[in-house]
């Protein structure tokens, strides 16, 4: 609403203008900015005398003598046009003394507005495994907590955008390399850094690492997509693995041996094998060393997602033409373990079909199948299968029958 030039604004000033009433005005705008109607009263408690003087003042009489003050807005319109002071009545007086009255509607439209733009580049995700991140991200309102505006959520977006697309880190990096080349700031990515916060939600639903608190399970999901803080926390656990001094001396005593991603990046182990089986849990290294010891076949255990270290090695051994064999647990969480192996590496499922899960999910005493379902590529039916028996099979469970995998090879 603009000024109206048949506004006699001196009058007005001296009418409307006292600081007394400003309590008036600004509870007569907040009305306006709300499109609402300037009818009804407002009211103000515990007024001053001088408050009380400037609205009797105002309406040629007492407003009252209660503990508070109440003007009627249909009141002071009728004192307005009466007078000629402001013949349109109290709504062109407001724009007069205080300027236009911006609408909060239209300005909360023109916001949403921003913000939709502001999540368009997310589409450049689609097609991808970050789809469904994309999609839900606006629901989550982390961006805007984050952002507090919708320019400052433009740039984060884009630069989130641009950090997904250029992961996984191939060959393994440290993070802070990895942010000067992605996005020209060394400590972009730093802890506590709102693009830091957003690409790691990006990060843990690509590599299906969970939102482990601490330290530590930041440091595990930026590993699994080959962002290091350094290279010696990433580890890989094996069993039976020959190629090197030290490495010959654990398989010859029977014993596990620890990698770290420093010792696999610096040069590829060579591979005197031609099977490389790979489990989900320790218990079967540890059962596998006690039951086989030096006669143990390769084995590389994941601990879970896998860690920077272990795609590391597991990529080495596949470009030198090693059959990778894989098996895991029969539960949501392993489904998107195995899922993420799969989009790094190629392997062969070893008794992890669902023929497997049909055979064991029959004894008796398997705890309930929980979590949110995902999706098992290298065998559709074991989602199916997981629906319809509603229980966990661990590798735990069919462990002997893996050791006995494991002698006969």
């Amino acid at each position: 609403m603009t000024e109206q030039a048949h506004v006699d604004t001196g009058r007005l000033q001296r009418l409307l203008g006292p600081a007394e009433l400003s309590w008036f005005l600004e509870r007569a705008r907040r009305r306006m900015a709300r499109d609402e109607p300037l009818t009804g009263s407002v009211t103000l408690t515990a007024p001053t005398q001088a408050e009380r003087a400037a609205a009797e003042r105002l309406l040629g009489r007492s407003p009252g003598t209660g503990r508070s003050l109440t003007l009627r807005l249909e009141a002071v319109d009728a004192v307005l046009r009466r007078s000629g002071i402001s013949p349109d009545g109290l709504a062109p007086a407001l724009v007069a003394l205080g300027g236009p009255v911006a609408s909060l509607r239209d300005a909360r439209e023109r916001e949403e507005r921003a913000w939709d733009a502001v999540y368009a580049p997310l589409a450049g995700l689609s097609g991808t495994s970050l789809a469904d991140w994309a999609e839900r991200l606006p629901r989550t309102g982390v961006l805007r907590r984050l952002a507090g505006d919708p320019d400052t959520a433009a740039v984060l977006v884009a630069q989130t955008v641009r950090t997904l697309h250029a992961l996984p880190a191939e060959p393994p990096c440290s993070l802070a390399a990895f942010a000067a080349r992605i996005l020209g700031d060394a400590h972009a990515l730093d802890e506590g850094r709102a693009l830091s916060t957003l690409v790691l939600s990006g990060v843990r639903a690509l590599t299906g690492h969970s939102k482990e608190s601490g330290a530590q399970g930041r440091r595990d999901a930026w590993a699994a997509v080959g962002l290091l803080k350094d290279d010696v926390s990433s580890t890989v656990l094996t069993l039976g693995l020959r190629g090197t001094p030290a490495l010959d001396w654990h398989t010859d005593t029977g014993e596990p041996a620890v990698l770290t991603l420093r010792q696999l990046a610096s040069r590829a182990l060579p591979f005197p094998h031609a099977t490389l089986h790979i489990c989900e849990n320790p218990a079967v290294v540890s059962q596998a060393a006690d039951t086989h010891g030096p006669d143990c076949p390769p084995l590389v255990c994941l601990q879970g997602q896998p860690s920077a270290a272990a795609l590391t090695l597991l990529r080495q051994a596949h470009a030198q033409g090693l059959a990778l064999r894989y098996h895991g647990d029969f539960d949501w969480g392993g489904a998107r373990i195995a899922a993420t192996l799969l989009r790094h590496v190629a392997w062969h499922p070893w008794r992890y079909r669902a023929d497997d899960y049909r055979r064991a999910a029959t004894r008796p005493g398997l705890p309930p199948l929980a979590g949110t379902p995902a999706a098992t590529p290298w065998d559709p039916e074991i989602a199916a299968a997981l629906v319809e028996f509603g229980v966990r099979v661990e590798e735990e469970v069919v462990l002997d029958e893996l050791i006995t995998d494991l002698g006969d090879a």
